[in-house]
């Protein structure tokens, strides 16, 4: 089962492939369908898909650390599910099984402003139909299209107190994540170096002005990104009252 083995020969992934231009033009046209079809999303019958999905995310993260193991390449400084995009993923799995809001204002940012980033500029190695591949887009695909389909078709949209409160949990968590990565020599949150492949990293200066930097411009997009869907959320509002 090479689709499943250790060795990526057969699988280099490569930015901007057939395969990666593919799995691009499906994370527009699917988020695209959301948007367009949100009134028919917005239906009771609707509570079992996200139900499955909730156990999709679910199931293909306890394959994804299988292979992990089986391929003895499972190490606490970078297998834990402590990357934003992972802490994403849970919550984003937490919101389809509760329907909570305060797990979607905590998901949302970093769904919107974040997870984009690593489908754009994947730090990944192995490539279409390997199953490392199905997983990293998988995973990062449903935190965007979840986020979406509970923006357009539900009606969630993130308050300034949502904003305040992902400010919060960030900045509690990241003393959390510094201790980790000592502990276990690790990387999450690239918090000791930037990703070796091209990223938004590069831009934003050397270590560790670049973590400052990246805090710096989530506050003011997600600003902007909060001040954009305010409109949207009077839109929405208005029209479940007719």
């Amino acid at each position: 089962m090479e689709w499943f083995g250790h060795s990526h020969k057969s699988f280099n992934f490569e930015l901007f492939s057939e395969s990666h231009l593919m799995i691009l033009a499906i994370f527009v046209l699917i988020s695209v369908f959301i948007f367009l079809y949100r009134k028919k999303l917005n239906d009771p019958k609707w509570r079992r898909a996200e139900i499955g999905a909730a156990f999709s995310l679910i199931w293909i993260e306890i394959m994804n650390h299988i292979w992990m193991l089986a391929h003895g390449v499972w190490k606490a400084g970078r297998s834990l599910p402590f990357e934003l995009c992972n802490i994403a993923l849970l919550l984003c799995i937490i919101l389809l099984l509760t329907r909570k809001k305060i797990f979607f204002e905590l998901v949302f940012f970093i769904a919107i402003l974040g997870v984009p980033q690593a489908i754009i500029t994947p730090a990944l190695t192995y490539d279409f139909p390997h199953f490392r591949f199905f997983h990293f887009f998988y995973a990062h695909l449903m935190v965007v299209w979840v986020t979406l389909y509970f923006t357009w078709a539900k009606g969630y949209y993130p308050t300034f107190r949502s904003f305040i409160k992902l400010m919060v949990f960030i900045n509690l968590m990241l003393p959390v994540i510094l201790f980790i990565n000592k502990q276990a020599d690790g990387n999450y949150w690239f918090l000791r170096h930037k990703p070796k492949s091209p990223s938004l990293f590069d831009v934003l200066g050397p270590y560790p002005w670049y973590i400052f930097s990246l805090e710096s411009v989530l506050i003011v997009i997600s600003l902007i990104a909060w001040l954009i869907l305010r409109k949207w959320e009077k839109s929405y509002e208005e029209r479940s009252q007719v």
